[in-house]
């Protein structure tokens, strides 16, 4: 049955954060874009929003525009209209640092393990239970700001990495949107 799937990449807006760790959701739906033809990214309210049709369904990118720690608030429309199924039709693309670059973890539901970003998601929404796609960016060293180390680009061959696990995801995402959470678990969760 035709129906919406909503793909919410988390990052930060403006050129200074273009290229830091804690935009590769964003790295991810710029990918999705173009490799679905969807067309630039255009303003809608508070959010960035690239739409288009992957039979059966429409498919809306979004980037939202408020900073990590307001990301959820793109989310509250979608809520109040009960738009999608929070469980089946939302994903959201997110950097890890529990995780090396080159590894990805979907994951149904789960904890905001200090992320600001789903902290807010899980705000708006009043639920962990929502499917994500943890984009490995590599651990903060000892001694080094959490805040700093997301807010700063990662070394070329971390960032060769994540960009050439790109074309794998677009087609990992396709896959969420046919075959569910779990099923895109157990495919490419590594």
């Amino acid at each position: 049955m035709a129906g919406l799937k909503l793909i919410v990449g988390l990052g930060n807006p403006g050129k200074e954060y273009a290229l830091t760790r804690h935009n590769v959701g964003w790295w991810l739906l710029d990918a999705l874009a173009e490799s679905w033809g969807f067309g630039r990214f255009r303003a809608d309210k508070a959010a960035a929003v690239a739409q288009g049709r992957i039979e059966p369904d429409v498919v809306r990118l979004v980037k939202p525009l408020t900073y990590m720690n307001r990301s959820g608030g793109v989310l509250t429309a979608y809520k109040r209209m009960n738009a999608v199924d929070l469980s089946r039709d939302l994903l959201v693309l997110v950097d890890d640092v529990a995780l090396e670059p080159g590894r990805v973890r979907f994951r149904p539901d789960g904890s905001a393990g200090g992320h600001n970003g789903l902290k807010s998601i899980e705000q708006t929404l009043g639920t962990k239970e929502y499917p994500r796609l943890r984009i490995g960016v590599g651990a903060c060293p000892p001694g080094v700001d959490l805040a700093a180390w997301v807010l700063s680009p990662p070394p070329k061959h971390d960032r060769k990495l994540i960009t050439d696990l790109l074309p794998e995801l677009t087609d990992a995402v396709r896959f969420w949107m046919e075959q569910g959470t779990e099923a895109a678990m157990n495919r490419y969760n590594r």
